[in-house]
């Protein structure tokens, strides 16, 4: 091991490099669709290593001295993203004629601007370096500290934050409700680069012993919350709601066609609606179609809303996907917004809500101005992209279940969790994957869906147009669920709610406290250090 870790630390120009690509596109095994957590450890271990010997001049300035390390971070972080991400392309494909000329920014022009985060991290782990325990909590600090930031700055955009690679399964999620995904990640870092002081022997054996503790309250956290804690009251027999979730599998191009193909899209979701129960099972009391699943603006057409009440019981509940047109008077332009109505079996929208986080350059234009003049658009082809609506509210459901709204990647971010919430029995979200196909995209949003289940205590309803549509408990357990691609419906019983105490729990301090712990060691070995090199 120290063998391996010296040739590591003096590996130098272009090996050096692509050892640190490597060693971050290695990490991406622990994601879904593959789930091989392990791998992270060795990523995590290559990067100490590497950052142990990006060493500078030591007549260099601040940023002279720092710079070696924050390369080898971005390019670990380059490694990572690239391979984590490189199927955002997918979506550029679906009207490739006008979006091709753009992949190369997709694949690589994102994943590189996402890797500076990773390499101030780098960076200000380098700070406070030492040769012992202080340098991993201050590299799990600093990582901890830069994935918070990249969920924010900008918009945000924590896909793919390294906490989700310690989150595999539901027994390895659950310390999630107490840390939230930031937290997990900050920890998750510290575990994952144990390994490397085996290589250096200093501060071996408190860090790893440390991280051996870490990692075996995370499993027995998981295996307390799912096997021992008291779960949230399961509801009566003749309350449970039945909810069926339509996965029509809808190819992203057809959505784009003519007038008959979006009639036909529309017929294919109602038929899907009024199958029979399987088994002889009750018939669904609420019916769930994905994101934009209504082709046309629907308060423009009675028909299509007759023609859903023609296919809903009069207690019958339709919650679907569509976009939303808002007049705002003569000379000013039409407002557009993706929303979910709620329909009763009488045809009337009887609640609805509005996306609040759009998707940059996906449904609106930054700097729009600017970029309209170099011939840049939005993907989604609506006359000024799709505007943000103010606040987000529940939707309530006659009989008085309450929904917290999310559509599409909305889900991925922790902070979306605020406000009515705290009044929420469940998450609903809807999406549609099918801009991404047959990828790894699809299957790591929805276990970032899962994750936001545990971290609020609220179980999830998530329909999705391609998949993977799914019934999660408020432990990230599939209750029922559609694969990948699969056409057609699964009708599940919501046999427990949550009353929305498990909402309030402050994950947000807890994940700050974390921060302030790892960055604490890292300045007491920092200074037994110094002393020791004095």
């Amino acid at each position: 091991m120290e063998r391996l870790a010296d040739r590591v630390i003096l590996v130098w120009g272009f090996k050096r490099s692509l050892l640190a690509i490597a060693a971050g596109a290695f990490a991406v095994l622990a994601l879904p669709p593959i789930g091989f957590f392990a791998a992270m450890f060795v990523s995590f271990t290559l990067l100490v290593w590497l950052i142990d010997g990006a060493a500078a001049s030591p007549e260099s300035g601040l940023i002279g001295r720092l710079w070696p390390a924050f390369a080898t971070g971005w390019l670990f972080g380059f490694g990572y993203f690239v391979a984590g991400l490189w199927w955002l392309g997918h979506a550029l494909l679906v009207d490739q004629e006008e979006f091709a000329w753009a992949l190369p920014l997709a694949i690589l022009g994102l994943p590189a601007c996402l890797a500076i985060f990773y390499g101030l991290a780098a960076a200000l782990a380098r700070i406070f370096w030492s040769d012992g325990m202080g340098r991993i909590a201050a590299l799990a600090a600093g990582f901890g500290l830069m994935e918070w930031l990249r969920s924010v700055i900008l918009t945000g955009f924590p896909w793919n934050a390294i906490g989700y690679g310690m989150m595999p399964v539901p027994l390895m999620m659950q310390s999630a409700h107490v840390i939230g995904a930031m937290g997990v990640t900050a920890l998750a870092v510290f575990v994952f680069s144990a390994p490397a002081l085996a290589g250096t022997r200093q501060g071996a054996r408190p860090g790893i012993a440390l991280a051996v503790l870490l990692f075996a309250a995370h499993l027995g956290y998981g295996a307390y919350a799912l096997h021992l804690a008291p779960r949230p009251d399961v509801l009566p027999e003749d309350k449970r709601p039945v909810v069926r979730l339509v996965q029509p599998a809808i190819d992203q191009a057809a959505k784009m066609d003519n007038d008959a193909d979006r009639a036909a899209i529309f017929e294919t979701h109602l038929k899907l609606s009024a199958e029979a129960p399987k088994n002889g099972g009750r018939k669904p009391d609420i019916i769930v179609w994905p994101e934009t699943s209504i082709p046309f603006i629907l308060t423009d057409n009675q028909d299509a809303l007759t023609r859903i009440a023609d296919t809903l019981d009069d207690n019958q509940i339709l919650i679907a996907g569509a976009v939303r047109a808002e007049e705002m008077g003569p000379g000013t332009p039409v407002r557009y917004y993706n929303s979910i109505y709620v329909i009763d079996g009488r045809g009337q929208i009887i609640a609805a809500s509005d996306k609040v986080h759009l998707v940059p350059f996906g449904e609106y234009l930054p700097f729009e101005d600017v970029l309209t003049g170099f011939g840049i658009q939005n993907v989604v082809e609506m006359p000024g992209g799709f505007s943000a609506a103010a606040s987000r509210h529940l939707l309530t459901l006659p009989g008085g279940l309450n929904l917290y709204p999310l559509i599409c990647y909305e889900i991925i971010f922790p902070d979306e969790m605020t406000g009515d919430i705290k009044d929420a029995n469940a998450i609903l979200n809807i999406t549609n994957d099918a801009w991404f196909g047959a990828t790894p995209g699809p299957y790591q949003h929805f276990q970032q869906a899962r994750v936001r289940a545990v971290e609020t205590g609220l179980p999830l309803i998530r329909d999705a147009n391609s998949g993977i549509s799914a019934l999660v408990n408020a432990h990230g357990e599939i209750i029922a669920g559609l694969d990948l691609a699969e056409t057609g419906f699964i009708d599940a019983t919501l046999d427990s709610i949550s009353d929305g105490r498990g909402t309030t729990y402050p994950r947000q301090t807890y994940f700050w406290l974390t921060e302030a712990l790892l960055i604490l060691i890292a300045l007491i070995s920092r200074r037994g250090f110094i002393s020791g090199l004095n």
